[in-house]
């Protein structure tokens, strides 16, 4: 897979990728199917969401007979790192960990994610300071925010 930004998906772009991440490639009219039994959209707006995703270069297309399969050329666990990475890049150190708990407390996950998860959160206690600095003003400024 290529290095594409997958961070510029709209939220519409992101329904349509999953059912081409789970189908590992899908035609138009698939998609359109597919979709249209998750959403009311017209057949129209798909193809205009799909226009857009080859645009960005996170779709291409191979033609196959009369019709175009599109494939993704980014990764679903790729496109979702690079999108979570872009946003905790934006909030506060010392509140990420909040915003995970609180992720986690909503999040329906197996229990082998859990056992996972058990795992890293003990790895990483025994090297975890005291308390996360914040960084949302500059080093040696007094901070209020947190």
């Amino acid at each position: 897979m290529t290095a594409i930004d997958a961070t510029k998906m709209s939220p519409a772009e992101w329904e349509l990728m999953r059912i081409i991440w789970t189908k590992n490639g899908a035609s138009s009219s698939e998609v359109i199917k597919l979709m249209q039994q998750k959403r009311t959209w017209t057949e129209s707006t798909i193809k205009t969401l799909l226009r857009r995703l080859v645009n960005k270069k996170i779709l291409k297309t191979v033609k196959d007979g009369r019709k175009f399969i599109y494939h993704p050329t980014v990764g679903e666990k790729e496109a979702m790192n690079e999108n979570v990475t872009e946003l905790f890049d934006h909030l506060c150190n010392m509140k990420k960990g909040k915003i995970v708990i609180e992720l986690l407390s909503k999040l329906e996950l197996s229990r082998s994610d859990i056992k996972e998860l058990q795992k890293i959160l003990e790895r990483k206690s025994k090297t975890a300071p005291e308390m996360v600095k914040c960084d949302c003003l500059p080093a040696g400024m007094k901070n209020e925010c947190c």
